[in-house]
């Protein structure tokens, strides 16, 4: 075989996926020690292409990991406004008053968002901290 030269980068983490687990694992450690090396790797053509879009978040992670997401533009704006719930059959539905459910199902505080937008904004936040 010829020799050949290898690029090579020098890293302290590397992260596997660009999804909001491995975007804030980034960021987590970025915010711990600013002077770590860290990348995400991505299988994606963009950040969010592999992410399902629609989803009801709590937000209390991101208040956690940053307390200030609103004030940074976060596409987080539309709040969980009403809860409801059906039994599906083969003769129709039939709405499922909300006193019974778990507590889990009230999605109050919560935010109806697209994991996708997330994703690439908390992938923006990652890049600006040096992701």
């Amino acid at each position: 075989m010829s020799d050949f030269q290898r690029e090579a980068m020098e890293y302290d983490v590397v992260i596997v996926g660009a999804g909001p687990a491995g975007l804030s694992a980034a960021i987590r450690l970025k915010q711990l020690d600013a002077d770590l090396q860290v990348v995400v790797l991505e299988k994606g053509s963009e950040v969010g292409a592999h992410i399902l879009s629609g989803a009801v978040l709590d937000p209390c992670g991101l208040d956690a990991l940053m307390p200030d997401w609103k004030e940074k533009g976060a596409p987080i704006t539309v709040p969980v406004r009403e809860d409801r719930f059906y039994m599906l059959g083969e003769a129709g539905s039939l709405r499922i008053p909300n006193f019974p459910m778990p507590p889990l199902m009230n999605n109050h505080g919560n935010y109806i968002v697209s994991m996708g937008n997330v994703c690439r904004w908390m992938a923006e936040q990652a890049e600006e901290m040096g992701v």
